[in-house]
């Protein structure tokens, strides 16, 4: 077991396709967190129901989402206990899947407002408390800007609400289900990727 005082990191996979290759890498990069020490839980987005983000604006008030009550309510404890965040999405149509998107959307409750719109400021609730992320995705094509904007579209949200992205981790030239687990070396990579994810947020 992990000591007492070790961090937690949540991993949050964005995959439909069970036992597939980000799941392989999310698992992976876990393992090397785990093995520096770190608390590590896993999800995985499509055993939840997570409604899509319909702009209603009632969490600036309630400061959490009352315009649905489904699996966000579930995640949204996990990620406030958790000083770490991986995050991996394979890339569709240049961007992260859809439930990814909606989880990310779902986040927006941790904003707090401070001016008028359009244009005013705005903080977030879990920023000042030294939450990092690392983030990851997997593409089928081996031209790395065949990935388009998936790294982006998980860091910069993730930026805005507070979390340094301390690694952004690319796997090009990747589709066939469960593929990766024959590359040695990106497994390798993972899994210290994730071992120098736990040192860096135990160092803070």
């Amino acid at each position: 077991m992990p000591p007492r005082d070790s961090p937690r990191i949540l991993g949050v996979g964005g995959s439909p396709r069970r036992g597939g290759n980000t799941d392989l890498l999310l698992d992976r990069i876990l393992e090397g967190a785990a093995s520096a020490g770190a608390e590590v839980e896993s999800v995985h987005l499509r055993d939840y129901t997570i409604e899509a983000c319909t702009g209603c604006e009632r969490c600036r008030k309630d400061l959490t989402c009352t315009r649905f009550f489904d699996g966000m309510h579930l995640l949204y404890p996990k990620l406030e206990g958790a000083q770490g965040l991986v995050i991996g999405s394979p890339t569709y149509n240049y961007n992260v899947t859809s439930m990814t998107k909606s989880f990310i959307d779902r986040l927006y409750p941790y904003y707090t407002f401070t001016g008028e719109r359009p244009g005013g400021g705005y903080s977030s609730r879990l920023a000042g408390a030294g939450r990092a992320a690392l983030v990851f995705s997997v593409c089928e094509q081996t031209d790395i800007s065949e990935m388009g904007f998936t790294l982006e579209a998980l860091s910069m949200p993730l930026e805005a609400l507070g979390y340094e992205v301390a690694e952004r981790f690319p796997v090009t030239g990747i589709f066939e289900r469960g593929a990766v687990r024959r590359h040695e070396e990106i497994m390798d990579a993972a899994y210290e990727a994730g071992r120098r994810f736990a040192r860096q947020i135990m160092a803070r």
